[in-house]
């Protein structure tokens, strides 16, 4: 069992290029946020800028994204802003077109960030 444990954490954990949290401290201080925000229920926000409440995600959970956005949108005030993480193109794409159409219905903005931005 001790195997199979250790097996199962290492596959989850070589399934990223790198966590979330690198993306999100990189970009944030870019653009002069506040890291993890916490509002008023107890959740915090990824990054808040002066103007956006953002909530960074693996491409593979942009409908996770999505409402987080809008949530932290709603206990902030700001507008909601998402970064896509898109750590490969060719996978991702089908993601990143889903939020590109929503953000557009629904009038939010988005980024996106992968690995390459963290090496220059």
């Amino acid at each position: 069992i001790v195997i199979l444990l250790f097996l199962q954490g290492a596959s989850s954990s070589a399934a990223r290029i790198n966590p979330e949290k690198k993306y999100q401290d990189y970009w944030c201080k870019k653009h002069c946020g506040i890291s993890e925000y916490k509002v008023k229920t107890g959740q915090r926000v990824d990054c808040l800028t002066t103007s956006h409440a953002i909530e960074f995600d693996f491409a593979n959970k942009v409908y996770e994204g999505i409402g987080q956005a809008m949530f932290y949108s709603s206990m902030t005030g700001k507008k909601p802003g998402i970064v896509l993480i898109i750590e490969n193109y060719q996978k991702d794409k089908k993601y990143l077109d889903i939020l590109k159409n929503t953000a557009q219905c629904f009038g939010f903005d988005y980024w996106t960030i992968s690995p390459k931005n963290l090496n220059r």
